[in-house]
């Protein structure tokens, strides 16, 4: 039976490709070129969004970016503590900004928070709930966060150390 409700699961995702509604007109952008994700998230996440898999593809996502901020960091923590030590605005290991100005300190306060409030909101319920639901619009929403971020830090290796 199980095998039977998969391969129906694999029909009806692979149904919207043949229906008059959701082709695209010839020369359409696909929704990630529509949304420019960012190239290293496009690799990881476009086949799972395409598939129908937009829960598993944002989870794929913000997983790479925690991996990201491990590297570039090389605090051995992950999640919040990673987040919170790697761009700790008193002694960052990775800089945003100079952190010259009242306000470039601001800025990377603010970007930790968003980096931390990323994996704590996004990430950990994908990884730690069973079978969380997500619409495409919404995969689109956290793709677009997570190629923020991960532009955030491609700048941040511009950044004076």
């Amino acid at each position: 039976m199980l095998d039977r409700l998969s391969q129906f699961e694999t029909i009806v995702r692979k149904a919207k490709d043949f229906t008059t509604e959701t082709l695209e007109p010839k020369g359409s952008l696909h929704a990630f070129d529509e949304r420019n994700i960012h190239p290293a998230i496009s690799d990881i996440a476009k086949k799972l969004f395409d598939d129908g898999h937009y829960s598993q593809a944002t989870f794929e996502a913000f997983k790479f970016i925690d991996r990201e901020v491990h590297r570039l960091s090389s605090v051995s923590e992950s999640g919040y503590k990673l987040m919170m030590n790697a761009f700790n605005e008193a002694s960052p290991k990775i800089k945003l900004t100079d952190l010259k100005t009242s306000s470039q300190v601001n800025e990377q306060m603010g970007f930790k928070f968003i980096f931390s409030g990323s994996v704590m909101a996004i990430r950990n319920p994908r990884g730690h709930e069973y079978s969380v639901k997500e619409t495409p619009d919404e995969c689109l929403d956290h793709l677009s966060l997570a190629s923020m971020l991960q532009r955030r830090l491609d700048q941040s290796l511009l950044i004076k150390k």
